[in-house]
């Protein structure tokens, strides 16, 4: 059995029925989960997806209002598990945005790396597998690699 973190873009995906990436996210995630694989979700994503989700489309966001919003955070919630807030995130961050030089934007994805790394977390499905290949602590998967259309 795999472990996967799920990147937040993968989230926003499945959840945009306007999104052309929305059957990819679908069915990558299903194939994990019906091949045995744990998938898991952090708060990080929550807020990442509430950002996009409520920032007006003409700024690459979703537009959508603050229920709509909210409907669609608990029904994630609802459908992954997610990882506890614990004190080692910070350390594995701190450690992650150093050894790797991160800065700006990325320091975002170096956290969420710090996640799995504090719960053991191996692998991350993403549809930008780029944010993440200068980290090697992790095992970065592209839904196409699940579910090739």
């Amino acid at each position: 059995m795999t472990t996967y973190l799920l990147d937040t873009n993968v989230l926003l995906r499945s959840s945009d029925s306007n999104s052309p990436l929305q059957a990819l996210a679908d069915i990558s995630v299903t194939r994990l989960l019906g091949r045995g694989d744990s998938v898991f979700i952090t708060s990080q994503n929550i807020i990442e997806f509430w950002v996009v989700a409520t920032r007006p489309a003409q700024v690459n966001g979703l537009g959508w209002s603050i229920e709509k919003t909210r409907t669609e955070i608990e029904q994630i919630l609802t459908q992954f598990p997610q990882l506890e807030e614990v004190p080692e995130i910070f350390p594995h961050w701190l450690n992650l945005v150093t050894s790797y030089l991160v800065q700006g934007k990325r320091v975002h994805d170096a956290r969420l790396v710090a996640v799995m790394l504090a719960h053991g977390i191996t692998h991350l499905l993403t549809f930008n597998p780029n944010d993440f290949r200068s980290i090697h602590e992790i095992i970065v998967v592209h839904p196409q690699a699940i579910a090739p259309q």
